[in-house]
């Protein structure tokens, strides 16, 4: 299975959850980061698409993923308070 070809795509029941396609907002918190995600909507009126963003609290148990890089996330059991994500794997 191709990670990059399944974003945005619901997962089999081994690995159940959502992925998502996003950048490292902030690494300063220990074994947590903040994603920022984009997605485009359609406006329902006037048909032009515009941007909305949205950040994520993301789980990285080894802190190995620094501010700017690129990762796919999946959605995981809640973790803790505003933690329901993880990090799968780092996009070139």
């Amino acid at each position: 299975m191709d990670i990059k070809k399944e974003v945005g795509k619901q997962l089999n029941s081994v690995n159940k959850g959502r992925l998502l396609k996003g950048v490292v907002s902030s690494d300063k918190m220990d074994k947590t980061l903040v994603v920022l995600t984009d997605r485009y909507k359609k406006h329902f009126k006037y048909k032009k698409r515009y941007k909305v963003s949205k950040k994520y609290k993301v789980h990285d148990e080894k802190n190995e993923y620094k501010k700017g890089d690129k990762v796919i996330i999946q959605e995981c059991r809640p973790i803790s308070k505003e933690k329901q994500w993880k990090v799968v794997n780092k996009v070139d």
